[in-house]
């Protein structure tokens, strides 16, 4: 199976995030790209060099304003004397349908929907080529190969389609859909994160051409709280095509193949052109933020199983997973559905 990744997404890194109030390390290192990547190999990926698709790709999905502040927010707010090294937003709008802010300290606060996804001097350029990789995993597909895998690093399914978050700042998962629109009206997105996939769920809550699916961590205690809750279901043309599947904390595979199952029966009535797959492995009992207890065996079984569900066009996508003893193997596991015959 084709997959892809790019250098330049190893640059992106600020190296603390705020959590309950303190800066802490960021889990969201550099260094995942090698685990994640020995894993791929494992499973008999072959890497290739995403191209430069432009901001037309990126653009289907964000809007203008996002792009124009994410693409000069850093060097704008190293103007500020005494300001971070990275950008982090201080003051947030209750609501986004007033007036639009002129200072990049109220912008971050408008296009920042927490402080887990700071900006640094390299973020516009690995989150760039983080979205390239998907629309190249896209465009294998679109060109006849049935699978693809898309190393995206930073991860994308928190960001919507006007705000960053929790490390995410493109939704690559969204990127890869509506690139796929071009062969494929309609596609189904399948997030198996630990976290709800937010970002993916705002971008198409509205539509009734893209079929969203999340299996995560119940949000009453735990990120992004807001959302991911079982009653969010669409709205307006879209209402019944968005399904959150919310799983006790420290739930385990037996627990998290009964829901796959069910959301794999929805995936099914949606009758699906084709499929995206949000691959978080941060679902895993070895993951260091902890929420879920899936096994090595347990991502097999995940894999597996969506692939005897949907064996037709499908791209999977990275979405979290972060350093532990298991990572690579965890992804080695859910791969190999894929590339064994």
């Amino acid at each position: 199976m084709k997959a892809f990744l790019h250098d330049d997404q190893k640059c992106h890194y600020p190296k603390d995030y705020l959590v309950n109030g303190v800066f802490v390390d960021n889990p969201e290192h550099p260094a995942r790209i090698d685990h994640l990547k020995t894993g791929a190999l494992a499973a008999g990926c072959e890497f290739q060099q995403p191209k430069n698709s432009g901001l037309g790709p990126i653009s289907a999905v964000h809007t203008p304003e996002y792009l124009h502040f994410l693409q000069h927010a850093h060097r704008r707010w190293s103007y500020i004397e005494g300001a971070s090294e990275a950008v982090v937003a201080d003051i947030r709008p209750v609501a986004r349908d007033g007036a639009y802010p002129a200072s990049v300290v109220a912008q971050a606060g408008y296009h920042m929907s927490d402080a887990a996804a700071p900006i640094g001097a390299d973020t516009w350029t690995s989150a760039c080529w983080s979205a390239w990789t998907a629309v190249a995993a896209a465009d294998a597909v679109l060109a006849g190969d049935t699978h693809a895998f898309a190393l995206c690093r930073p991860p994308g399914h928190h960001a919507s389609a006007e705000v960053a978050g929790g490390f995410c700042y493109f939704n690559n998962s969204a990127i890869a859909a509506v690139q796929l629109q071009q062969k494929y009206p309609r596609v189904a997105i399948l997030d198996v994160d630990l976290h709800h996939g937010n970002g993916t769920q705002q971008i198409f809550y509205k539509r009734d051409d893209v079929f969203t699916v999340s299996i995560h961590a119940d949000p009453v205690r735990f990120y992004p709280f807001f959302w991911g809750h079982a009653d969010e279901r669409g709205e307006g043309r879209g209402l019944g095509y968005n399904l959150n599947l919310p799983l006790p904390r420290q739930s385990d595979d037996k627990v998290f193949l009964k829901a796959l199952n069910t959301a794999l029966a929805r995936i099914e009535a949606f009758a699906p052109d084709a499929l995206v797959i949000a691959l978080g492995i941060d679902a895993s009992i070895d993951d260091p933020i902890g929420g879920l207890a899936v096994s090595t065996d347990g991502f097999h079984h995940i894999g597996q199983t969506i692939k005897s569900a949907f064996s037709g066009p499908t791209v999977i996508v990275q979405e979290g997973g972060y350093i532990s003893s298991s990572l690579a193997a965890n992804l080695t596991a859910f791969l190999r559905a894929y590339t064994q015959k």
